[in-house]
């Protein structure tokens, strides 16, 4: 890891002998191991402890200085946070990684054979909660007070195994071993409620009134994670939710000799908090999502009124001193929560409420489909959520006479825009809902927000254009680079010193030293390297020997159809004919790494996995290209993962149709560490090419427009199947059976799709994607134009740091500001 560390000016420095004495006193007393017995994961697990030993007196600081300074403060809800292993990120943030490597060192322990016994923490699976994971360390670093608010699944998404080509999902069981950097707060609980009925009554100002009663409950039990910033004092919080029974839950079943339907009920109640994503195509899934969502929704706004009501008596106030950022639809309903608590409980009128509500909550789209948009059946939401329903009704109804107000007569711009869908069985838009309840929508790519003005909420922005702005995401380099890839962060620091930590536009430092020879032949050697780390993980895991010296091309993203994974096995596939037909061709010597995982119900993805490991198979089996090309499928795919995968990647695939990804990160990741991109003018390709320069990126295919025309006049991929030899010959042989000798047929809905309605323009594209990668064959063979491309890649990369996408969500939505922490003494806790 990089040596040139800083740490905060006002915390005394540790001695090398301290953290000694801090790790063997762990060791000793808090597992009760000694160096006889202490396996690796003890010593990892006595070092984690030790570690956030000194997190915490500066997570007091912050909590208590927010308090004190009575900081407006921003919740962000998300159903994810992928926020990786925690260990390095905070030796990192703390600057002591170099004072711990020299600490064990002397007691003849390699920090790194450490770092690697931490699992991932499972509370994510994809780009959302990567995001989010950016943010939360974007807004520490940036001294801002801020909370994240999620879920403590007990079981991750799933682990993902690849057996004879095809998906297998596992329990991804990663507090099988516990977790060191979790707090559980025992005493601090929130009932959460489903089910039962609203009673309508008349208060003592004989105003309408109403209460939910006979409800189903669960308690929400607070974890938190200390989330820190780099190399200053503040340390923010991430608090996850675990599902527990009630008392009394259980105490009906066990009063009425009933022992095991008390504890199967209880089983049934702490399901909320198990799995990420429980598979929503049959009715049991759908409705555990459903609760999965209201539980962090609602135990997230019974926790905010429980921090402002400590300080705050008037519950008008609550816009000025809370701001919630909603992380895409799944917890949009904290929205009717806010609303019902406001409205029940804190015995408000509808006016002061919505005015409340609209004024707190912000936000985030993530999709540019209509089809991904999140509905709920309102038949579902009736059973499980009646209060909840029956204010949307009357949001809804509100939101209707304003829409007919402002566009008379416009009956069919009602349906459109309505919370409530009609078509098909009765649902609640939940975009919709958040848009009416929010006070801005964003974007998170300059086209994804033109998208969403222009087509898939265009008439909410013709009502509501102010509430509508761009946030393009980003990264934190702290993670992605300086520690990610130590060995490029070190060169990058010798050369233009370490400012570009928490000032990522530093980069362009070293547009100047493209053209050097010596800087481009280290910064060569540097990719080497890390190929070579790669390659033997590689080997280890697949049993595939690759060659460093060849072009490593990786898509590594969750697998869908409109990321266009299939796209890439079309190219792979063509390379090996050409191979094959022309030996002593001209053609870089190429790596191709896929990495992703499939929704366990989703058929066409997982039978792309399988087709991938089928063309893998073929190819790595056949002498006559064996030096020439290499396909490898990395199983479940996570941030450790992608933190050795990014530096050592060449070439980064981003080829999603054209008007379908939002923005993508993992463009950003691979830019920041020397890859050179080959995409289309998608998400925030487009930003990042305009940042980078139109020669250093390898654009093909049709634009979002090009896409809309060419779908509006009647596509037809029979066309382009029939005029293109190659692209025919590749599509036979999937076909055929050349990739299943044994099952001919097997990747026949993949063909039929293809000819059929490619209804993502694959073969659209095709003919273009080709001549793109002929041109990183061309661009390889030379080392040092390409080690100049690289280099400018990166330092093109200044914009697309999270620490520049909070400021402004910070400036220009949450309206926050960062706060000085100030170390309390700890002598009144003795």
């Amino acid at each position: 890891m990089s040596t040139s560390e800083t740490t905060p000016s006002d915390i005394a420095n540790p001695t090398v002998a301290d953290l000694q004495r801090s790790f063997l006193r762990h060791l000793q007393y808090t597992l009760a191991r000694d160096k006889y017995s202490a396996t690796r994961s003890d010593l990892y697990q006595a070092l984690a402890y030790a570690v956030r030993d000194e997190l915490v007196d500066r997570w007091l600081d912050t909590q208590q200085s927010y308090y004190d300074n009575d900081a407006k403060r921003v919740y962000y809800i998300s159903m994810e946070f992928l926020m990786g292993r925690a260990l390095g990120n905070s030796l990192i943030n703390m600057g002591i990684m170099t004072d711990w490597q020299t600490a064990l060192k002397e007691l003849e322990i390699d920090i790194e054979d450490l770092l690697t016994e931490e699992w991932d923490a499972g509370l994510g699976n994809g780009g959302l909660g990567r995001l989010a994971a950016c943010f939360l360390d974007s807004m520490a670093t940036m001294n801002l007070p801020a909370y994240g608010y999620g879920i403590r699944y007990e079981f991750g998404m799933f682990y993902q195994k690849i057996v004879d080509g095809n998906q297998f999902e596992a329990p991804d069981n990663w507090l099988r071993y516990g977790n060191p950097w979790e707090f559980d707060r025992q005493k601090h609980l929130h009932k959460i409620r489903f089910n039962g009925r609203v009673i309508g009554y008349r208060d003592e100002n004989d105003e309408t009134r109403y209460s939910w009663v006979d409800t189903n409950d669960v308690m929400a039990l607070a974890y938190d994670v200390p989330v820190p910033g780099y190399c200053n004092d503040t340390v923010n919080t991430l608090r996850l939710w675990s599902a527990k029974s009630t008392r009394d839950f259980a105490l009906d079943f066990f009063n009425q000799g009933n022992y095991i339907g008390a504890v199967e009920s209880k089983m049934r109640t702490e399901n909320i908090s198990k799995v990420l994503y429980p598979a929503d195509h049959v009715a049991e899934g759908k409705e555990l999502r459903l609760r999965q969502e209201y539980f962090l929704s609602s135990a997230t706004v019974q926790d905010i009124f429980y921090r402002f009501d400590k300080k705050h008596d008037d519950v008008n106030q609550l816009p000025d001193k809370v701001a919630i950022q909603l992380n895409d639809t799944h917890p949009a309903l904290a929205i009717p929560e806010l609303l019902r608590i406001l409205l029940d409980e804190k015995r408000l009128g509808w006016d002061a409420a919505w005015n409340i509500a609209l004024n707190t909550f912000a936000y985030t789209n993530h999709t540019v489909m209509s089809e991904a948009l999140e509905k709920w059946p309102v038949r579902i939401m009736e059973e499980i959520l009646p209060r909840h329903l029956q204010i949307i009704y009357h949001i809804n109804g509100l939101f209707m006479g304003q829409v007919a107000a402002a566009f008379p007569g416009d009956h069919d711009r009602l349906r459109r825009m309505s919370i409530i869908g009609e078509e098909g069985e009765k649902h609640v838009r939940m975009a919709n809902l958040a848009i009416v309840g929010s006070h801005s929508v964003n974007g998170v790519s300059a086209l994804h927000s033109e998208i969403l003005k222009d087509d898939l909420f265009h008439d909410f922005y013709e009502l509501w254009p102010e509430r509508f702005n761009n946030k393009t995401n980003g990264i934190t380099q702290r993670r992605w680079l300086k520690y990610a890839n130590h060995r490029l962060s070190d060169l990058i620091t010798s050369r233009i010193g370490d400012g570009w930590v928490t000032d990522l536009y530093q980069l362009k430092k070293l547009i100047p030293l493209a053209d050097d020879p010596e800087f481009q032949r280290q910064w060569i050697e540097v990719k080497r390297a890390n190929k070579c780390v790669m390659a033997n993980y590689i080997h280890r895991k697949n049993g595939v020997v690759v060659s460093p010296d060849s072009l490593f091309d990786c898509q590594t993203k969750r697998i869908h159809e409109y990321k266009r994974q299939l796209l890439n096995v079309l190219h792979v596939i063509t390379r090996y004919n050409r191979l094959k037909a022309d030996p002593g061709s001209n053609a870089a010597p190429r790596t191709v790494i896929f990495s992703g995982k499939a929704a366990p119900s989703y058929f066409m993805a997982k039978l792309i996995i399988k087709l991938i490991s089928s063309v893998s198979a073929v190819i790595n089996s056949d002498p006559s290209v064996n030096n020439r090309l290499k396909v490898v499928f990395l199983a479940n795919y996570n941030v450790w993962l992608a933190e050795m995968i990014f530096p050592a990647a060449d070439l980064s695939e981003q080829i999603s149709t054209a008007g379908t990804e939002a923005s993508g990160t993992g463009n950003m990741k691979y830019s920041l560490n020397g890859a050179l991109t080959i995409g289309t003018l998608d998400g925030a390709n487009i930003e990042i090419m305009e940042e980078v320069g139109r020669d250093n990126i390898f654009i093909f295919g049709l634009t979002a427009g090009q896409v809309t025309d060419l779908k509006n006049s009647g596509y037809k991929p029979h066309d382009y199947y029939y005029r293109n030899q190659e692209l025919k010959q590749v599509i036979d042989m999937i076909s055929n059976g050349s990739f299943s000798p044994g099952n001919p047929g097997l990747f026949k809905p993949i063909v039929d799709t293809l000819l059929g309605l490619d209804h993502y323009l694959l073969l659209a594209d095709y003919a273009s994607y080709m001549a793109a990668q002929d041109d990183v064959d061309r661009l390889y063979l030379q080392p040092s134009d390409w080690a100049r491309t690289s280099i400018l890649n990166t330092a093109g990369m200044g914009k697309f740091s999270s620490d520049r996408t909070i400021s402004e969500y910070a400036d220009e939505i949450w309206g926050i500001k960062p706060e000085k922490i100030t170390p309390h003494s700890r002598r009144d806790l003795l």
